[in-house]
């Protein structure tokens, strides 16, 4: 049993979650439900116990069968979104990544993966967008697409407010 740091009640969700930013030959690595039409930053929910470069280090893993070198912080995020039917706060911190083994993943077009939320089964496509297309698709959290298309230098926080 794992232990995410994710705690719902019956009306609210509060959500732990890090995000790695991958870029290569110009294209970042995006993720996004197949039953879904939004993109986001790859990456997962923390774990009681575990510090945020472990939890980014061992999502990558888990999901895309990749091992990563965590450079630094980019961003800290506040996102407030609906989780279904409730609202869901979730506190992210975003990491600028590299991939150790440039042969562990494609490096271009789109790979699908199955994860794993809650006991229950995501699917997911892992898709290479160019930067300069970034601002075509749909992208959460929407602030921060300026941002990934030119990294910053020092670390950014953030609030995005998703309506109901």
């Amino acid at each position: 049993m794992n232990h995410d740091i994710l705690y719902r009640s019956e009306e609210f969700i509060f959500s732990y979650r890090i995000a790695g930013v991958l870029v290569k030959n110009e294209r970042i690595l995006l993720q996004k439900p197949r039953n879904d039409d939004g993109y986001s930053i790859p990456g997962g929910h923390v774990r009681r116990g575990e510090t945020s470069q472990e939890a980014l280090i061992r999502e990558f893993k888990e999901e895309i069968n990749a091992d990563i070198q965590v450079e630094k912080l980019l961003f800290v995020g506040e996102n407030f979104f609906p989780w279904g039917n409730r609202p869901c706060q979730q506190i992210s911190l975003y990491y600028h990544i590299l991939l150790r083994d440039d042969t562990q993943i494609p490096l271009e077009g789109v790979f699908k993966v199955i994860d794993e939320l809650e006991n229950m089964q995501i699917d997911l496509d892992f898709c290479w967008i160019l930067l300069s297309e970034l601002k075509k698709v749909k992208f959460y959290p929407t602030n921060l697409v300026d941002d990934l298309i030119t990294l910053p230098e020092n670390v950014k926080h953030f609030v995005f407010k998703q309506a109901p």
